[in-house]
């Protein structure tokens, strides 16, 4: 493990006060349980457990050595894209392709790990794109044909890709990550992102009339969605020079940018769910899912606010 110097203290103090705000909301929801159990406070409390499970499985990412912290990342992301695979139909023939597409994931992680921008850019969206198709008409099986490479490629990318961008986040040089390092970038990406979560279910708890997604998921609205754009907003604005190369109008706006990414994020992962008819992804965490239904924002909000950091830092905002 680094020593506190090789990590940023910026880094040390805001995973302390992180948990210093997770204390107080279990305690928050420990005292609205024992007033009155509802279904709402139900709901809190499962949202602040899964605040609490992803802040430290990914301070654990954070604060252990580089490489350790990338084969972490990147098992999370195995976890993810194996329970993508246990949802879906698969046909007999594919068992093959289906291990290199498990064999993508160290090396995807591999290229994060390097930061190594081209080859991380290209080899899950160009390379295993163009393999998929190629390998399953050499197997001579045409039945379930486009639906295996559809559901196989949206999947590897969905989880595995989308993930990895977490790994590129720890591993961005000084000139990408600022102040707090790679660690501080990816610990305001999580920290948002599941503060964001709260914050939409809170404020749609208190105000929610409007449903935004009916068919989708039926408890979102507008007024939970746009209170938790601007809570996120807010705090983005106040964490981001603490954690980021970010001034504090472009920090707000990689807030804006995260809650609105990860709640796209949120009910894509949920259209994917009922189009399965499946309530969770899986039940590694008892009560609360699988690793894809607690990775679920982050499967757009990684991608969208790495670039949106590559973009700031390469066009001479920051």
């Amino acid at each position: 493990m680094e020593t506190p110097d090789a990590i940023s203290m910026r880094v040390l103090w805001a995973i302390g006060a992180i948990y210093a705000l997770l204390i107080a909301a279990s305690l928050i929801v420990a005292v609205m349980k024992r007033r009155r159990v509802s279904e709402a406070t139900a709901e809190l409390s499962r949202r602040v457990t899964s605040w609490w499970f992803m802040i430290t499985i990914f301070t654990i990412a954070i604060v252990t050595n580089p490489v350790v912290s990338t084969v972490f990342l990147g098992f999370v992301a195995y976890l993810a894209f194996k329970e993508y695979v246990s949802l879906i139909p698969t046909r007999r023939v594919d068992r093959l392709i289906l291990l290199f597409a498990y064999l993508a994931i160290p090396v995807q992680f591999t290229f994060a790990h390097m930061n190594s921008y081209g080859l991380f850019l290209v080899f899950i969206p160009v390379w295993m794109f163009l393999f998929f198709p190629m390998a399953m008409t050499l197997t001579g099986r045409t039945e379930g044909f486009l639906r295996a490479v559809g559901t196989l490629s949206w999947g590897l990318m969905i989880t595995v890709f989308a993930l990895s961008h977490t790994a590129m986040l720890l591993a961005a040089d000084d000139a990408v990550a600022g102040p707090a390092g790679g660690a501080g970038l990816l610990l305001f990406l999580v920290a948002l992102t599941q503060f964001n979560d709260v914050a939409q279910f809170t404020w749609g708890k208190l105000f929610g009339r409007r449903k935004i997604t009916p068919k989708v998921s039926p408890k979102k609205t507008w007024e939970g969605f746009l209170g938790g754009l601007l809570s996120t907003t807010v705090l983005a604005a106040l964490a981001g020079p603490f954690l980021t190369p970010l001034p504090i109008y472009y920090a707000a706006l990689a807030g804006a940018m995260i809650a609105v990414a990860g709640f796209l994020g949120d009910i894509t992962i949920s259209a994917f769910k009922r189009d399965l008819g499946v309530k969770d992804s899986g039940g590694l965490i008892p009560g609360h899912g699988g690793i894809l239904d607690r990775v679920d924002s982050l499967t757009y909000a990684a991608p969208v606010f790495y670039h949106a950091m590559h973009f700031f830092a390469f066009s001479g905002r920051i």
